[in-house]
């Protein structure tokens, strides 16, 4: 389909309102199915430009849809890419507000910080990591504003793909001589063990996960900056939580990262 002018701003205020508001909406897709994946990311974009308006600063991506076995669940063959804002960053030692939160669910993650601009449509996973200057444990808080957390692929693009919130752990490592793939997580809840993962459940490798957003974004002309951070993608399934939830995510050798919620 062809938005016609003005229904993308349509759009971004409804699933802005939703956000703001922290109330659930039903999919966008219901008033307009034959929304396309271009159409989607184009809504994407405004609604980042309009959260640049208000104050927010990009910071870098997020990817979504980085296990096999979810692509085939969502008859799709490729992942998908948000973009994280400053504000969506919690410092581990301040407690996670519930209030402001629709259905929030934790998932681990494996964050690359990007020290040199990076941009093409042939980009490696090897290129990936020759810019990368540190890997570090994280966590993100997935939030969409959809009803029940229900949505085809096209929505959850437009809605910068759950982006809701990340932590980041304070230990932050060199990739060099780090097994990526092989390096083993365990995500607990209230101390007891809610799932376990490696690497290679994001596309095989972390690093392949960030160069198939680059080649996406060179695309169309875009790509890494210097400073960007990265979220490559969820290592297992996420978990929900509620106020009094303490959420930690343990990898070898990376360290760990943790969360309270109020």
């Amino acid at each position: 389909m062809n938005l016609t002018q003005g229904v993308d701003t349509e759009i971004v205020d409804y699933l802005l309102s939703a956000e703001k508001e922290c109330r659930e909406v039903v999919k966008i897709t219901d008033q307009y199915p034959n929304l396309t994946f271009e159409e989607a990311y184009a809504i994407q974009e405004k609604l980042i430009q309009r959260k640049e308006q208000e104050g927010a600063r990009r910071i870098g991506l997020k990817l979504g849809l980085t296990s096999k076995p979810k692509q085939e669940m969502m008859g799709v063959h490729e992942a998908i890419y948000g973009y994280l804002t400053d504000d969506m960053l919690v410092p581990e030692w301040r407690p996670v507000e519930f209030n402001k939160l629709i259905h929030p669910k934790a998932e681990p993650e494996i964050a690359f910080f990007i020290a040199e601009d990076l941009q093409g449509t042939n980009i490696t996973a090897a290129d990936v990591l020759r810019v990368t200057q540190y890997v570090a444990p994280a966590i993100e808080i997935i939030d969409s504003r959809y009803l029940n957390f229900k949505f085809t692929l096209t929505d959850v693009i437009a809605d910068n793909c759950s982006s809701s919130r990340f932590i980041v752990g304070n230990k932050w490592l060199s990739p060099i001589g780090l097994d990526l793939a092989g390096l083993g997580m365990v995500m607990s809840k209230n101390g007891e063990v809610a799932t376990v993962g490696a690497g290679a459940a994001v596309l095989g490798h972390p690093a392949t996960s960030v160069a198939w957003a680059v080649n996406k974004l060179g695309a169309i002309g875009k790509g890494l900056r210097k400073g960007d951070v990265v979220l490559s993608g969820a290592i297992s399934e996420a978990i929900m939580f509620e106020p009094g939830d303490t959420i930690a995510v343990q990898f070898a050798e990376l360290g760990s990262v943790s969360f309270s919620c109020k």
